[in-house]
């Protein structure tokens, strides 16, 4: 169904999230001049200015062109399998694009090898078991042989992912950040799959597009985080496949949905937030069913870990120790609680912007896409509030972000090419003006 007529509104809301993005620059720019307490070069995201282009950007402008100008009709002919795998190949597309805007070097290969990622900690681990077992007594900064800065700050899971990859043969930055790469643009289709099982093809169809073309994708390559979104948008589409019934199987797509929600506590630990989203799936769809079924699929990973020697909340309560005495203990809070907020508006785009404005005009009787849209949002709230993500949220959000995206299908079909061309306006111009840390 066509949503009501309200444009005007939603230029104000992508307008005034234009002036919050400037506002957080101008004041964050001052801040760090005059303080150095933020942490970053070019606030609120972590980059800085470096006009730039590279053998990805006609490649990416040719996909722009092509999303904007057929996606909207492709997509209103394809059937349900179809439209995952052409949201699937287009966010592949766009990806690797604008990853390779940056050279392959510094765009991909390099990315997962700087002091701070897993791949330097790969050859360390000779016997698992052992890393298991003394995982959280080298997450302290005074921990003998302390790990690096993304390892200690999520649970093994993320690390083994990298070291399995290594054992089978698939060794170094290029493959890990391949890996990463065809993960993320795996969430594109997750979304459809979600979308489509709660609120129907048509939706789906209209949604599909703004998956593809995501400003958030300047992040999902090549960052591990990216992995991890596509990870929880198979959890929570899966969910949604319960919920609705929408397969032969209910229970076993509960269970699948169980096994990666169980992955995700693994893999980061503020993807526990994820909960949330999965709760929304539940309250659009009306149900509870899949509950025993979702903790049924978890339950082994929780099981696991623990036996093999590493306690989440442990780890979780020694990180939050690490966190606070670097630069988390110096990054002033009154800042990043709208900061981070402000980052987003380059990550969902302004016709998520939109989108979401629309999904909250129907609080009183919301839609199952405003639910799930809404969902998203107030897990990244949630994780705003919590201080436990000051800065870099562009990269550490994008599981919540995937799915405020969705949301642009409510607005009028009619001006969606519009909305798709400022999506790849805000993508282009951020990729090619600066350097993203990720």
């Amino acid at each position: 169904m066509e949503p009501s007529p309200s444009p005007r509104k939603d230029l104000y809301a992508a307008g005034a999230a234009v002036l919050l993005f400037a506002l957080a620059a101008l004041v964050g720019h001052h801040v760090q001049d005059r303080t150095e307490t933020l942490r970053l070069r070019w606030p609120p995201l972590y980059a800085y200015a470096e006009p730039h282009v590279g053998p990805g950007t006609p490649a990416a402008l040719a996909v722009a062109v092509l999303v904007i100008a057929y996606g909207p009709r492709i997509a209103a002919r394809l059937g349900g399998p179809a439209l995952a795998w052409a949201a699937f190949a287009g966010s592949l597309a766009w990806i690797w694009s604008l990853a390779l805007v940056d050279g392959w070097e510094r765009g991909i290969a390099g990315r997962l090898t700087t002091k701070y990622e897993y791949l330097r900690s790969v050859d360390g681990v000779e016997d698992v078991g052992a890393m298991l077992r003394g995982f959280t007594g080298r997450i302290l900064y005074e921990s003998p042989d302390n790990w690096p800065a993304h390892v200690a700050g999520h649970p093994p899971g993320a690390l083994l992912t990298f070291v399995g990859l290594d054992r089978i043969g698939l060794s170094g930055g290029g493959w890990a950040g391949a890996f990463c790469i065809v993960a993320a643009a795996s969430a594109a289709a997750a979304a459809v799959v979600a979308v489509r099982a709660l609120a129907g093809l048509e939706t789906a169809r209209r949604a599909a597009p703004f998956l593809v073309l995501a400003p958030a994708a300047v992040w999902m390559g090549t960052s591990a985080d990216g992995y991890f979104t596509g990870v929880s948008a198979w959890a929570v589409a899966l969910l949604a496949l319960a919920a609705t019934g929408a397969v032969r199987r209910p229970w076993l797509a509960g269970v699948g949905s169980g096994v990666l929600f169980g992955w995700t506590l693994y893999l980061s630990y503020g993807l526990t937030l994820t909960a949330v989203i999965g709760l929304a799936v539940l309250l659009a769809a009306r149900t509870v069913r899949p509950l025993p079924w979702v903790l049924l699929g978890a339950a082994p990973w929780v099981g696991v870990f623990t036996l093999a020697g590493f306690w989440w909340l442990e780890g979780y309560l020694t990180l939050r120790v690490r966190y606070y005495a670097g630069a988390a203990g110096i990054r002033p809070y009154w800042y990043y609680v709208w900061g981070n907020l402000a980052a987003q508006v380059v990550s969902v785009g302004l016709a998520g912007v939109a989108g979401l404005r629309r999904a909250a005009s129907r609080l009183r009787a919301p839609s199952p896409l405003a639910v799930l849209v809404l969902g998203a949002a107030l897990a990244m709230l949630i994780a705003d509030l919590s201080g436990m993500s000051k800065a870099e949220t562009e990269r550490i959000w994008l599981p919540f972000a995937l799915w405020l995206l969705p949301g642009a299908a409510l607005l009028p079909g009619r001006h969606h090419r519009w909305w798709l061309a400022a999506q790849a306006a805000v993508a282009l111009s951020v990729n090619h003006l600066l350097l993203t840390g990720w």
